[in-house]
């Protein structure tokens, strides 16, 4: 998951410092990539700034160092557009950020390209609940240092449990999401916030 998408939806959701931008990623978008450091967001702006897809302004500040306010270009805007709604191959881990990012700017998607992001997780997800679910799980234990089986067996079993509980969850609640889409209950007022 790149960071310059992510930068890429902030700055077409409102032109930002690279200040702001961190700011973001550390409270609004703590759960879509974690540790970001502000080396990394001004090294992203600079490629992206050659690259043309963003540009910037300077705002002078009395007193303090000038700001500079970047925007999307039309290409920046391109090319977050064609990776937001471009196809989507789901990680290997259900948990992998991906998803998350991209549902958090499906302001910038229809309906039906937001359809077809949740299908295709849906579906994976289940396809993966089917092939994985009651896989034979046992091992062939040989340590050669002391080694507690039977604590690592109660561990491992609930920690299945938790994982596959994680994922029934994950799937309901897409799942909830695109019933709710299609049956048209889904819009900002319609939904409860978590308390």
């Amino acid at each position: 998951m790149k960071l310059e998408y992510i930068l890429l939806g902030v700055l077409l959701e409102h032109p930002s410092t690279g200040y702001d931008l961190k700011k973001f990623l550390d409270v609004q978008g703590r759960f879509l990539r974690s540790n970001t450091q502000m080396s990394q967001v001004y090294r992203s702006l600079g490629s992206m700034e050659k690259q043309g897809w963003v540009t910037h302004s300077v705002n002078p500040r009395p007193g303090a160092q000038d700001a500079k306010t970047y925007r999307v270009t039309d290409e920046g805007a391109t090319i977050f557009l064609d990776w937001l709604t471009g196809p989507y191959h789901p990680p290997t881990r259900f948990q992998d950020p991906e998803l998350g990012v991209r549902l958090s700017f499906t302001g910038f998607m229809s309906a039906e390209q937001l359809l077809r992001l949740l299908d295709v997780e849906i579906q994976t997800r289940q396809a993966e609940i089917g092939r994985y679910r009651h896989r034979d799980r046992r091992h062939d234990w040989a340590p050669t240092i002391p080694f507690d089986t039977e604590l690592s067996e109660a561990v491992s079993d609930r920690l299945h449990i938790a994982g596959a509980n994680a994922m029934d969850h994950h799937v309901a609640t897409l799942t909830d999401l695109r019933k709710d889409l299609l049956d048209g209950h889904l819009s900002s007022r319609s939904l409860t916030a978590v308390p």
